[in-house]
């Protein structure tokens, strides 16, 4: 049903639904914290508004404020404000609230909201291999934390503790068997989560780390959710260094001086560092059987519907 009115759509919801999707969102956040706050991560507040934020590579909406004559954006991911935190500390995490003004074509995902939690982490002097094997132990963590405390009845009847390592199938394999539309051939096909590597520049952003031998690929990271419930986690490897940067970002055929902050931070002394981004209410989704994210969350913001 379309709602004209956001009230109208916010009292006619499935009561339970919210209240098992807001359950299990207390206990994975506190789970993924636990997990990491044993293993020396620090949390950082998220950053809401600053003068940079990700270009993505996809288009979306740039909202922007204006305040004592300063322009400020708000936040799509905390990526350059993860490096840069990495200046003062080793191991980082935050609960991130992203905002993406995402295009109608993907209001029919089940998976998109134009405003979400991001757990956004962070590691100094560590590869791709290392913040894999740590998503990996925090998803089953989770996983685990979740069938302890809920109901089976009201969780994913698919829902069990992976086996480890995940799967990993390279990006153009992937596409060459698949074509376009592999990352969701896939997740439909698979029964436990998997990663896509090796993902072409032109897929990518700027930020992340060309592979050695192959400055066609980066470092970079998918994790896929089994049984259609599509992507759970994006990441990889991070450039550091200034002029790769700045090479970069004339690569993707983006402005130097729209990330000169970037650019000049980058010139004192960047570390070189791995991450990812999980977002959560995907994960509560994927956790409960969702069909639609909007059914696990209290306030949804649904790709071109008024909501509350």
């Amino acid at each position: 049903m379309i709602y004209a009115n956001p009230v109208d759509r916010f009292f006619d919801r499935d009561r339970k639904k919210i209240e098992v999707g807001t359950k299990v969102n207390t206990i994975v956040r506190g789970a993924m914290k636990r997990y990491l706050d044993q293993r020396g991560f620090l949390e950082i507040n998220p950053v809401i508004i600053s003068p940079i934020s990700d270009p993505l590579n996809h288009p979306v909406d740039d909202p922007t404020i204006n305040y004592y004559g300063y322009k400020y954006r708000l936040t799509k991911s905390m990526i350059f404000h993860k490096q840069l935190a990495l200046f003062y500390l080793d191991r980082i995490y935050s609960f991130s609230p992203n905002i993406r003004l995402e295009p109608i074509e993907r209001k029919s995902t089940g998976r998109h909201l134009a405003e979400f939690t991001q757990l956004d982490i962070e590691v100094k002097g560590k590869n791709r291999k290392f913040v894999m094997e740590l998503a990996e132990g925090m998803l089953n963590d989770a996983i685990m934390k979740v069938k302890d405390s809920i109901d089976e009845d009201q969780l994913n009847p698919t829902l069990t503790k992976f086996r480890r390592p995940f799967r990993t199938v390279k990006y153009l394999d992937a596409q060459h068997k698949y074509g376009k539309d592999f990352e969701s051939i896939m997740s439909s096909e698979a029964k436990e989560p998997f990663w896509i590597l090796d993902i072409p520049l032109n897929e990518r952003e700027f930020y992340d780390k060309e592979k050695d031998g192959d400055p066609e690929l980066l470092m970079d990271m998918d994790l896929i959710y089994p049984y259609g419930y599509g992507e759970a986690l994006s990441g990889g490897e991070r450039e550091y260094q200034k002029d790769r940067i700045v090479t970069r970002i004339a690569k993707k055929g983006q402005r130097t001086e729209d990330y000169a902050l970037l650019i000049e931070a980058s010139d004192r002394g960047i570390p070189p560092s791995a991450g990812f981004g999980i977002g959560v209410e995907r994960l509560v989704r994927f956790l409960t059987g969702s069909k639609d994210i909007s059914d696990v969350v209290l306030f949804p913001k649904e790709i071109g519907r008024f909501g509350l």
